[in-house]
């Protein structure tokens, strides 16, 4: 299997897929390998001296620490496989452009587009891992939701140190939502064998009543809004090893979450219990189960975002999460 050093990745992109932007990089840990890599050239007409790794076997997913698009001419960000923060920050800007139908540039960063899915603000804002000033953010914001008839302006900042530029667009008039990313390793947690693994379509009333009672204020809207963001799901399982875990209590299910594998990093999602149950231990189960899969899947590090402003940042705090960074959710009707 051909490999390149991070100096090198544009050689066979430029020669393999001249001019494509959709690619991805997988930044692979040589020392997880167990097969032989060799320093070789290409091919037999690259230059002298121009040589590249060669892995005599096959590539481990485990061994993958992060999947990072590759947009050229804009120089990819390659962490290192003990970059907690570097791989946790990778994960969360590559999954909406990966997912995205659309992906254009923007300062900072790209807008990622889903047509069919227009109230989904996780699915249609920018994503900007460069500093950029507010100015700049809400100009292009307003562009990009003006040419696609978002019905919000939306952003995610994931540089460190965004928090002037946060308060600078709260005083324009955006909401913004401050959310700590969390990670640690996937050792076991007791209980996991009180939940399963189940086909996604076994959630969604679960899903449907939560975003219920959490946008009762939309009207008329509410039925196509909460399609929307429960359709949405299947975007996931395309480009990430995705298991819905749950719960049941007398058959029904309770409470759920959702782990999304890539590679050697693994999040944990959407951990919800219904209000008529909490207190019970269920959500507690869902997430010993997530990391006991993460774990099987060969994952060494597991990762999350949580409100900083909320209880839940301290649930997973006892539960052996620390924070690692942070990083800004934004909005604004169009």
């Amino acid at each position: 299997m051909h490999l390149s050093t991070p100096e090198q990745v544009h050689l066979p992109a430029q020669a393999l897929y001249p001019g494509r932007r959709d690619l991805v990089l997988l930044v692979v840990d040589p020392a997880r390998l167990t097969d032989p890599v060799r320093t070789e050239p290409g091919v037999p007409a690259d230059p002298d001296g121009r040589l590249f790794p060669h892995l005599y076997g096959p590539l481990p997913v485990s061994a993958v620490v992060a999947v990072v698009p590759y947009r050229p001419p804009v120089a990819p960000v390659l962490p290192a496989p003990d970059d907690v923060l570097g791989r946790t920050v990778a994960f969360y800007a590559s999954l909406p452009v990966r997912r995205a139908v659309g992906v254009g540039d923007v300062p900072g960063g790209v807008a990622v587009l889903d047509p069919d899915f227009p109230h989904s603000r996780d699915n249609n804002r920018l994503v900007l891992t460069e500093p950029v000033d507010a100015g700049t953010i809400e100009a292009a914001a307003g562009e990009v939701a003006g040419n696609a008839g978002w019905p919000h302006q939306a952003a995610q900042m994931l540089w460190p140190g965004a928090a002037d530029v946060a308060g600078e667009l709260t005083r324009r008039g955006w909401e913004a939502e401050e959310l700590l990313l969390m990670a640690r390793r996937p050792d076991g947690l007791p209980g996991a064998e009180r939940a399963e693994v189940v086909d996604q379509g076994e959630v969604r009333e679960l899903w449907d009543r939560s975003w219920r009672r959490g946008l009762a204020d939309l009207g008329p809207d509410l039925d196509r809004v909460v399609a929307q963001l429960i359709g949405r799901e299947q975007l996931n399982d395309r480009v990430v090893a995705v298991s819905d875990v749950v719960v049941r209590e007398g058959g029904r299910v309770v409470a759920a979450g959702q782990l999304r594998v890539d590679g050697a990093t693994a999040a944990v999602e959407s951990v919800m219990t219904d209000p008529a149950v909490r207190g019970r231990g269920y959500a507690d189960a869902v997430l010993a189960r997530s990391l006991d899969l993460a774990g099987r899947a060969g994952c060494d590090l597991v990762v999350l975002e949580a409100a900083a402003d909320d209880w839940p940042r301290h649930w997973y705090a006892r539960r052996g999460f620390e924070t690692v960074g942070v990083s800004w959710s934004l909005s604004r009707p169009a």
